[in-house]
C-alpha cells in the first residue's frame, strides 16, 4: 500500500534510514513490526544502551533542509512517487535522494554499463546503443563512471538519462564527470541512497549498482572484464529478475572476457539498440510494489542459534539472503529475523536488492 507521508513522518523515514546497524531489511521489518518510523524509533530507545542510536533531529533537519536547497526531494519506499522498479524489491532502499526530472521514473527505464577504460569501438557502440534506445522511449540509466556510463548518459541527455551516485548528490564521483553530472541534473533525474555530504568509497559502488539494476527493465553490458564491477550490475540484475544482454567481443581483448561470459551463463546477446527492444517487448516485465506489511516476523525456527551460524557465514563479499538460507538449512523469514537481531547488535548489516554482508557497510560523512 502506498500513501503520502506528512512532514514529522518523513523525518522519521530518514531518522530510521540513517539509524547505524539498520539496513534496509532491518528496516522494514521494524516499520511491519511496529507499525511506522516513530514507533520503530520509540521502541529501539527502549531496548538498552547497546541499541543503535539514531541520528540527532538537527542532523536530520538539516539534510532535509539541504536536499530542498539543492532543488532536490527524499523519495520513502512507501510513497507512489518512489520508483516502482525499486519498490518491487523485497527489502528496497528506505529512502532515496532525487534530483531534476521525476516525471522520468515513469517511463521505461533500461540500464546500460561497462569498463571504465573502454575501447574506441566500446564508447561508439555505447553512444549508438543509448541514442537509439532514447530515441524508442527508453530511459538510460548508468552510473556517471568513466568509459562507458559517461558516453551513454551523454548520448541520452536529449531523450532523458539517470545518474545513480554511489556518494552524496553533492559529491559526484569522478571529479573529471562533474560537469557531466550537473548536465544531468538540470536535464535529466540524478539519485542516490547516501546522505547529503557522503563521499563514495569502494564498497559503497555494489550498492550504487543494485540500485542501477533495480530501477531497470533490464542492464546491457558494454565490455567488462571478468573481474569487473561492472558484472556486480549484471549479477544483482538476473537476481532481481531484470533481463541482462551483453555485447559480445573479441576473446583477444579482455575487456570483453566478461561479456563473452555473460552470454555463456544465458544473458542476451545483442548487439544493437533493435535486439534489446525486442527482447524487452518479447518478454514485458510486470514490476509490482512488495507488500512489506505482510513479512513474517515469527518463525518456530530458533533465532539464538541460527544468528550465530549466520554471524560465521558471513563475510565483507555481499551474499542473497536466499543463498545464505541455503547455507544455514533455516527458513527465509528465520534468516531474515535473525538478520535484524545481528544487525541491531552490530554483527551484521543489511544491503539493497536482499543481500547481507559483515559490518561497516554504512554510508560515511566527511570528517
Amino acid at each position: 500500500m502506498t500513501r503520502r507521508l506528512a512532514a514529522h513522518e518523513r523525518a522519521a523515514w530518514l531518522r530510521l534510514a540513517r539509524t547505524p546497524r539498520i539496513g534496509p531489511l532491518t528496516f522494514h521489518r521494524l516499520i511491519a513490526r511496529h507499525g511506522g518510523a516513530e514507533a520503530a524509533l520509540d521502541a529501539l530507545a527502549s531496548v538498552s544502551r547497546d541499541a543503535p542510536q539514531p541520528p540527532p533531529d538537527h542532523a536530520v533537519t538539516a539534510e532535509l533542509e539541504g536536499l530542498d536547497k539543492l532543488g532536490a526531494q527524499l523519495l520513502c519506499a512507501c510513497e507512489r512517487d518512489y520508483p516502482r522498479g525499486l519498490a518491487a524489491l523485497d527489502a528496497p532502499p528506505p529512502v532515496i535522494a532525487v534530483r531534476g526530472d521525476t516525471a522520468l521514473l515513469d517511463k521505461p527505464l533500461i540500464a546500460m554499463v561497462g569498463a571504465r577504460e573502454a575501447s574506441a569501438a566500446g564508447l561508439k557502440l555505447a553512444e549508438t546503443i543509448a541514442r537509439d534506445l532514447g530515441a524508442m522511449g527508453y530511459v538510460v540509466v548508468s552510473g556517471l563512471a568513466r568509459g562507458v556510463d559517461a558516453a551513454a548518459h551523454r548520448a541520452s541527455l536529449e531523450s532523458g538519462t539517470i545518474a545513480v551516485l554511489a556518494g552524496g548528490l553533492d559529491n559526484p564521483y569522478p571529479p573529471q564527470n562533474v560537469p557531466l553530472h550537473e548536465n544531468i541534473c538540470a536535464r535529466g533525474l540524478v539519485v542516490s541512497e547516501a546522505p547529503l555530504g557522503a563521499v563514495a568509497r569502494a564498497r559503497d559502488f555494489p550498492r550504487r549498482n543494485h540500485i542501477i539494476s533495480g530501477l531497470s527493465l533490464g542492464v546491457v553490458v558494454i565490455e567488462a572484464a571478468l573481474r569487473s564491477g561492472t558484472l556486480i550490475t549484471a549479477r544483482a540484475a538476473g537476481e532481481q529478475g531484470r533481463d541482462v544482454f551483453a555485447v559480445p567481443g573479441s576473446p583477444l581483448d579482455p575487456r570483453a572476457h566478461g561479456c563473452n561470459q555473460l552470454i555463456k551463463d544465458g544473458a542476451t546477446l545483442v548487439e544493437c539498440a533493435d535486439d534489446v527492444a525486442a527482447a524487452l517487448n518479447a518478454a514485458p516485465q510486470l514490476l509490482r510494489r512488495a507488500d512489506r506489511s505482510a513479512l513474517p516476523l515469527h518463525d518456530d525456527t530458533p533465532i539464538a542459534g541460527l544468528a550465530g551460524a549466520l554471524a560465521r557465514l558471513l563475510s565483507p563479499t555481499p551474499v542473497h539472503l536466499n543463498d545464505l538460507a541455503r547455507a544455514a538449512g533455516a527458513p527465509l523469514s528465520a534468516v531474515a529475523a535473525a538478520l535484524m537481531e545481528l544487525e541491531l547488535e552490530g554483527r551484521a548489516a543489511t544491503l539493497p536488492g536482499g543481500y547481507a554482508a559483515s559490518p561497516s557497510a554504512a554510508f560515511s560523512r566527511p570528517s
